[in-house]
């Protein structure tokens, strides 16, 4: 039990405080008014027996309690909501098959999640999985082998196929820990390191191309990587430098330690990620998928990623319907 004054509202409106500095960004996120995010945290300190938050400073700065006490609201917060995800799941027992494509960038986190959700309502269906990349998924959409694709969004308006926005996931760079200043001309400093660009016949790489294209940009072109993880390896090792999105750098976690993300210098642009459901399907199913990944993009991708790299707020996001 949680001891009085330690509230599901509380841990909620403290992260977001912790998140912003701010009691206005706090209510705005949390949809209370500013004297109620204010009575939540000073509840929460008062059950807690500690400050958390230096009220005196602007930005309001995390006390040293209240940086540990953080990362356990994180965790707990983390775990409710992929819990939600798990409860709140569509009911699929009427299904007898379902084939379904996820984008490989899901691999490390979502995907085994998602699997295990769905296994659970599959009751008697025959359910058949693959991942792969986006330009992959998209054709078996258009060769009706998959009810459900989930991959980057062409733009295309697909025949007898619907389209779910699920996440807005903004293009970033790459490159060796240490390589590039903290301000100033980045794209000097990447003068002296080549471009490690994607397989061509990828959809991110044809569009990272035809970006760079728009903006006149031309790099050397002496690498071209199939896989992503061997992309972010080379980056790790001091080989070159990349664009990537934030789905593959939280993909490379194990290299996260030898590679720095930065925002591009140059205009920036993003790609969607889309469920994508066979018109001919009840709406209701896709729906309640797509949901579901939402929840779970969420929980599991975009909370660490912007307690990683909080300069990505309000640009890595879920998309709703």
């Amino acid at each position: 039990m949680l001891m009085k004054g330690v509230t599901l509202r509380g841990l909620e409106v403290f992260e977001a405080l912790a998140a912003s500095g701010s009691v206005a960004q706090a209510a705005e996120v949390t949809g209370l008014s500013q004297p109620a995010v204010s009575q939540q945290v000073r509840n929460l300190e008062k059950a807690l027996g500690t400050d958390l938050v230096d009220h005196g400073k602007r930005p309001m700065q995390l006390t040293p309690a209240g940086r540990s006490f953080l990362a356990r609201t994180e965790s707990i917060l983390s775990e409710l909501r992929l819990a939600q995800s798990e409860l709140t799941v569509m009911d699929l027992t009427h299904l007898s098959t379902l084939n379904m494509g996820i984008i490989d960038d899901f691999d490390n986190d979502l995907t085994p999640r998602l699997v295990t959700v769905l296994a659970e309502s599959l009751t008697r269906c025959r359910f058949k999985l693959i991942t792969a990349p986006s330009h992959e998924i998209t054709a078996a959409m258009k060769d009706r082998r998959l009810h459900i694709g989930v991959s980057a969004s062409t733009g295309e308006v697909l025949d007898g196929v619907t389209e779910y926005p699920l996440v807005r996931d903004p293009f970033v760079l790459v490159a060796p820990r240490g390589k590039l200043p903290a301000s100033g001309d980045r794209m000097q400093a990447l003068q002296g390191l080549p471009m490690l660009r994607y397989e061509r016949e990828q959809l991110i790489s044809r569009q990272i191309e035809a970006h760079l294209a728009r903006q006149k940009l031309t790099f050397p072109e002496r690498f071209e990587i199939g896989s992503h993880l061997s992309l972010m390896a080379l980056v790790s090792r001091g080989i070159g430098w990349a664009v990537t999105t934030p789905l593959g750098y939280m993909r490379a976690a194990r290299f996260h330690d030898l590679v720095d993300a930065h925002p591009l210098p140059f205009k920036p642009f993003s790609r969607n990620i889309s469920l994508f459901a066979s018109a001919d399907w009840a709406d209701r199913v896709p729906r309640d998928v797509a949901q579901t990944m939402r929840r779970l993009v969420q929980g599991q991708i975009i909370d660490p990623a912007l307690r990683s790299l909080p300069w990505l707020d309000g640009e890595l996001r879920v998309l709703e319907a």
